[in-house]
């Protein structure tokens, strides 16, 4: 996995401490623009001014089985609402001058009567993810290719000239399966990393911590990641870990969103040790998946705002606090260049 710049991290560290601050004094934004330099490879780095958010789109067949507070119908419906720009992600992409692409990776709609090209479901995987609780998510072959659509995702931002991708995911039930990876992989059990999504009641919710346990039980000789991700994830959540995954190989930095990408960010840290290096945890979620997740990443999120929406909000959201902190890397004064005298050292 490439590596992100050594020594770019640590000139920004080393510029950092001669600020006109006390060292230290501006907490978590000094690590933002440490992780900043060293993904750009660059001290000071630049605005990211080149930001793409990418909405992977995706129905499952749990939430057919009354997991969620809304109508599995929804998943199209709001992706058209985003097409059209009527979503929280169009919003805070229109404030921050990101641009928002979505992908249909397993939409189960043939989109009668929404507004949307007719070409968006050319992409699509499967219509429709396994229901998890009593089979497999997709097939092995379909899991190749969600991996490989994500990779060319990356590849597309690339050559695009993004310079920072933001993950958002859209589908109905799709906390189900974010938490059966998050617990499978961290050995936790249902009620641990079982929310509440959407805001469903407490009936709802004990349904959905059966489906996470049964979903458990059915994956519990599976060790690799890949074969989890495949039998208890998703169509959509595998798009976004090629995703990731490609960002990563091709040194494209991510600020990822909500417990659904951040749940593909594990599978694919373990599919791919090192990858995280290149990932910024823009917020944590009301979600306990999402928490115990970032946690075995390592990372810690830029808010905390108890949002549970997806699409990219959180991260999008985070992104002005990462610009501060690039700005002000680059843009205060030394104490050499001020004239301001620094600490004096007491014997």
């Amino acid at each position: 996995m490439k590596d992100v710049d050594a020594d770019a991290r640590a000139a920004a560290t080393e510029r950092l401490d001669r600020l006109t601050k006390p060292q230290g004094a501006l907490g978590r934004l000094e690590e933002l623009a440490v992780w900043a330099a060293g993904v750009q490879g660059q001290c000071p780095p630049l605005p990211f001014d080149a930001v793409s958010v990418v909405v992977v789109a995706g129905d499952h067949g749990i939430a057919r089985s009354g997991t969620s507070a809304y109508p599995p119908e929804v998943t199209a419906q709001m992706v058209a609402n985003m097409i059209t720009g009527g979503a929280a992600v169009n919003v805070l992409a229109h404030r921050c001058r990101a641009g928002v692409s979505v992908i249909d990776a397993a939409v189960d709609s043939d989109y009668a009567g929404l507004p949307v090209p007719p070409e968006l479901p050319d992409r699509r995987i499967r219509r429709a993810s396994g229901s998890i609780d009593h089979e497999d998510a997709m097939s092995e072959p379909e899991l190749l290719a969600a991996l490989e659509l994500g990779d060319t995702l990356a590849e597309e931002r690339r050559e695009a000239g993004s310079d920072l991708v933001i993950v958002g995911d859209m589908g109905i039930g799709n906390t189900t399966p974010a938490a059966a990876l998050i617990a499978g992989l961290t050995d936790r059990d249902p009620v641990a990393v079982t929310g509440r999504g959407t805001g469903i009641d407490d009936g709802t919710w004990m349904r959905k911590v059966a489906a996470v346990r049964d979903a458990l039980w059915r994956t519990r000789d599976d060790a690799d990641p890949d074969t989890l991700l495949r039998r208890a994830g998703g169509a959509d959540l595998a798009v976004m870990c090629g995703l990731l995954l490609g960002c990563a190989r091709r040194g494209l930095p991510v600020l990822l969103d909500g417990v659904v990408v951040t749940a593909a960010a594990l599978v694919a840290e373990r599919m791919e040790p090192g990858a995280v290096r290149w990932w910024a945890a823009g917020h944590r979620s009301a979600e306990p998946a999402h928490g115990i997740a970032l946690s075995e990443l390592g990372l810690t999120p830029v808010l905390t705002l108890s949002m549970r929406l997806g699409e990219g909000s959180g991260a999008l959201t985070a992104l002005p606090v990462v610009q501060s902190a690039i700005a002000l890397l680059a843009e205060m004064a030394t104490f050499d260049s001020a004239g301001v005298s620094q600490s004096v050292e007491r014997p």
